[in-house]
């Protein structure tokens, strides 16, 4: 058997793993995919008719049609939202594995040293696609109306894929660093806010000149655009480009940090 099968085969057990672990533990998974949605109702209903008034729509009886407007304009920003949360959840599996003994048991067992993260990383995948799908039926439910053809969505998925392989690895190298359970669970915090300061629910015009220069070039708003350009068909620009440009460096940055990490880190 090759290097390469092996590492296959293996990666593939270790994502059974994972998915078990989803199926046993079910919290942190339905967790990950109720937070995006509480939020998605929260800014549609309770901030979503004078938001999308802001936007330019008008306002109508009781904020609906701004309401309506400000649905298709943040439903992007939040599906980052929750491309980061289940990333969170890979930071504290990492160090959960770290802490608790099994790293040390792989270790003196015949198996791929990649495959280990590789099913983490491959699980968080599962849970992201299980999120997005319920976030987008809740948001189709209440009332977004993407136009996007066959091809955008696509292009769309692609887009999200790319995002979170790039965060999972760089929350499997957080989990990797952190000495315990708790400090893995708030070192991706910031990734979960980084939405709020880019154009995930705020045009970023409307913000001071100093913060908006953040906004404009922090990486998660050229995905945010992206997005919203291939299903809303909004203009996309360059964004396009920066989106995939960070989202491929950051995942081949994130994987040698996180494999160095782990290879280097001591058995706790």
């Amino acid at each position: 058997m090759t290097a390469l099968s092996l590492a296959v085969t293996d990666s593939a057990t270790m994502l059974r793993r994972q998915l078990r672990h989803m199926l046993r533990y079910p919290s942190l998974t339905v967790q990950l995919i109720g937070m995006p949605v509480i939020f998605l109702l929260l800014f549609v209903y309770v901030f979503g008719g004078t938001l999308g008034a802001g936007l330019g729509g008008a306002a109508g009886a009781g904020g609906g049609a701004g309401r309506d407007e400000y649905l298709a304009y943040v439903t992007p920003g939040i599906l980052l939202m929750t491309v980061g949360l289940c990333a969170t959840g890979t930071a504290v599996a990492v160090a959960m594995d770290m802490t608790a003994g099994i790293v040390a048991r792989f270790r003196t067992m015949a198996i791929s040293r990649s495959s280990v993260l590789t099913g983490h990383v491959l699980g968080s995948m599962v849970q992201m696609v299980l999120a997005v799908a319920v976030l987008l039926g809740v948001a189709v439910a209440i009332g977004f109306r993407p136009d996007a053809t066959p091809l955008e969505w696509l292009a769309a998925l692609g887009m999200l894929l790319l995002i979170s392989l790039a965060l999972t690895w760089l929350s499997v190298a957080l989990g990797a660093q952190s000495k315990s359970v708790e400090s893995a669970s708030n070192a991706p915090m910031p990734l979960t806010l980084l939405p709020f300061l880019g154009s995930g629910f705020v045009p970023t015009d409307s913000m001071p000149d100093w913060l908006r220069w953040f906004a404009d070039y922090q990486p998660f708003t050229p995905v945010i655009e992206t997005l919203r350009g291939l299903l809303l068909g909004t203009e996309i620009g360059h964004n396009g480009a920066l989106a995939v440009a960070w989202c491929a460096g950051g995942t081949v940055a994130c994987f040698l940090w996180a494999r160095r990490l782990y290879e280097r880190a001591p058995v706790r």
